[in-house]
């Protein structure tokens, strides 16, 4: 029988309130409150930095009888149905045709409820990646239809005030000629179509739960979510067990922060030789603006304002696709100290800045979405080989912080770990490390794209804005990425926050419903869902930490950093209660990365559950 990885533990129902309604719109506590807050003695909540995040504690249950589960066998799995996952199994294809193996099975399983649902970025993606897994992308119809003709970058100095950066002085890596603008859910929906041209298997629906293993350790496979389980765990009449997939080799492309590569790297110390990994937010609107406003194929990118009034690092965006549509959108780094900094409400103020106002001004939001972005680069990157699988992807972290893109590099990699486990399968090995990954990824352009961009978070983060930039301008710009000496940046990004009491608060403009929105209306436009009666998808270790420690120290700073209003403290006679509504979770991985007590563990839901975003 395979060993399963199991680190679920259960909220207690009777110490933390949750909830998988839809939440209505709560307020950050106002000044009274958190003074209130920040008022209980310190030195009994007082909190030890921790390097490395620690595993989620397992609650002891009793025995219960093993459910009877159906199991099926494949080639290679591929968990994750983005951009990494799917080129790896269209690469695995194409390989298995030429070799004149029809019979090679490739599997890939996908959480969302289709595939590309779940998928969201700016975007504009560099297509060289594209260009050699199908070279003829063009006549196939791959939705590639804006090349882009200008970029703009601006500073904003203020709230009114900008900077337009002269294009000379723009760092070299934010140029993107021979780029395109696009949505990045379609392009995924139109590489899912490729990959079951060559006769992939394709699962959506069905979110991988748990890693199975074999006896001497090594990863043989995946175990599926159950279906039709109640909020207290007991099974409904629509109960359906989830399935065993059994594979020589699993590869890993969950993205960002996947919860099952998160557990990997844990078990098999991928990251001890690493930076810890670092992480932003990013949040995307799309627009339909006014034609007359519209530029298709410009590309806007600014830093400054707001983010500058926290102290905090962050960019924006403004892309103009087709059908005068505009990508408006804002990563702020996970890296940031105030507790009181909200990214969401940041990403509202932002659009009351004449830069960005005169474009969406009397033009429709349609859509909104947010997810995390894993940006420490090659020092963060872990080992991404282990006994019977890889990671690929945001799921190891290749994305190019200084280019802000990770699609090339997310689909490079996943064509590179494709190509080697297939070698190791015509070798007739299984189940062990495919380590020619790791030889052929540093032989590979993807290496030199990392390599070049390997100093960009650790300057920006350590140097501040400006000095940062201008290191930044100087190692690409003057000695094109052959910086003579390598930077580093060794505090989790959880570990960052300052105390609640010492921090600056800001004032956030009031929703008006057309240029200003709240948190909820903007998790309705993402067209998030999940099934009510569920067990609770967000997992704290220690169901009294939200008010005993993070509220009087940090003022519990969930209730901020989360995009769609999922986390609340409420107040009522018998005091403050740490409130999740589950339902409203667009599965950013935010909360597992940024809670300063590691104490949230986001895992799959039901299969199917979560956003569906439309074109983003």
């Amino acid at each position: 029988m395979q060993e399963q990885d199991n680190q679920t533990p259960v909220i207690d129902g009777n110490t933390v309130h949750t909830d998988t309604s839809v939440a209505t719109e709560t307020a950050a506590l106002d000044k009274t409150e958190s003074a209130e807050a920040v008022a209980v003695e310190e030195q009994n909540t007082e909190t030890v930095a921790i390097d490395k995040a620690p595993e989620p504690a397992v609650e002891p249950v009793a025995a219960e009888p093993e459910i009877e589960r159906e199991s099926m066998e494949f080639d290679v799995i591929i968990v994750g149905g983005g951009p990494a996952g799917l080129s790896a199994a269209i690469r695995l294809r194409q390989l298995a045709i030429e070799a004149g193996n029809d019979e090679f099975m490739v599997c890939v399983v996908e959480k969302g409820s289709e595939f590309g649902a779940h998928t969201l970025s700016g975007a504009v993606i560099e297509p060289r990646a594209l260009n050699e897994l199908i070279p003829d992308w063009k006549e196939k119809g791959a939705p590639l239809n804006v090349p882009a003709i200008e970029d703009r970058f601006y500073y904003l100095n203020s709230a009114t005030r900008s900077t337009k950066v002269p294009d000379p002085l723009i760092p070299a890596p934010m140029h993107n000629n021979g780029n395109y603008i696009v949505s990045l859910g379609n392009v995924v929906r139109w590489l899912a179509v490729q990959a079951e041209e060559l006769e992939v298997m394709m699962f959506p629906g069905f979110p991988a739960a748990d890693i199975l293993y074999n006896d001497d350790g090594s990863v043989r496979g995946i175990l599926t979510g159950d279906m039709g389980v109640a909020a207290n765990g007991e099974a409904k009449s629509s109960f359906e067990p989830g399935y065993e997939l059994l594979a020589k080799y699993t590869i890993f492309a969950e993205g960002s922060r996947g919860h099952l590569g998160k557990r990997l790297i844990s078990r098999f110390g991928l990251d001890k030789d690493s930076d810890p990994q670092h992480y932003g937010i990013g949040l995307k609107e799309l627009w339909e603006v006014n034609p007359e406003k519209h530029e298709q194929g410009v590309i806007m990118h600014g830093l400054g304002w707001p983010l500058t009034e926290t102290g905090s690092t962050g960019g924006w965006w403004l892309y103009f696709d087709e059908n005068n549509q505009v990508s408006f959108g804002l990563v702020a780094d996970l890296s940031y100290h105030n507790p009181y900094m909200s990214p969401f409400d940041e990403m509202q103020r932002l659009k009351t800045h004449p830069v960005i106002k005169n474009v969406l001004e009397g033009g429709k939001r349609i859509s909104y979405g947010a997810r995390a972005l894993t940006k420490g680069g090659l020092n963060s990157l872990p080992k991404f080989t282990f006994p019977g699988g890889v990671l690929v992807g945001d799921d190891a972290g290749f994305l190019n912080p200084a280019k802000i893109k990770g699609t090339h590099t997310s689909m490079k990699s996943g064509m590179l770990a494709a190509e080697a486990i297939f070698e190791a399968l015509q070798a007739n090995r299984q189940h062990d490390e495919v380590v020619a990954y790791s030889t052929m990824y540093k032989e590979s352009w993807l290496y030199q794209d990392n390599y070049e961009s390997r100093n960009f978070s650790p300057a920006i983060h350590r140097m501040g804005l400006f000095m940062g930039g201008a290191f930044t301008f100087i190692e690409h710009n003057l000695l094109k990425g052959k910086m003579p000496f390598t930077l580093h940046d060794n505090l989790p990004d959880y570990d960052q926050l300052e105390r609640a009491n010492h921090a600056y608060q800001p004032t956030y403009p009031k929703p008006d419903g057309k240029l200003i929105f709240d948190k909820l209306s903007s998790v309705f436009v993402s067209n998030t869902n999940h099934a009510e009666d569920q067990p609770v998808h967000l997992k704290l270790t220690d169901p009294t930490v939200p008010v005993s420690i993070n509220l009087p120290l940090y003022a519990e700073p969930a209730r901020l950093y989360c995009p769609a209003g999922v986390y609340e403290v409420v107040k009522d006679a018998q005091g403050a209660k740490f409130v999740i509504n589950a339902q409203n979770c667009v599965h950013c991985k935010t909360c597992d990365i940024k809670d300063p007590s590691q104490n949230i563990t986001w895992v799959t839901p039901e299969g199917g559950g979560g956003p569906n975003y439309p074109n983003m």
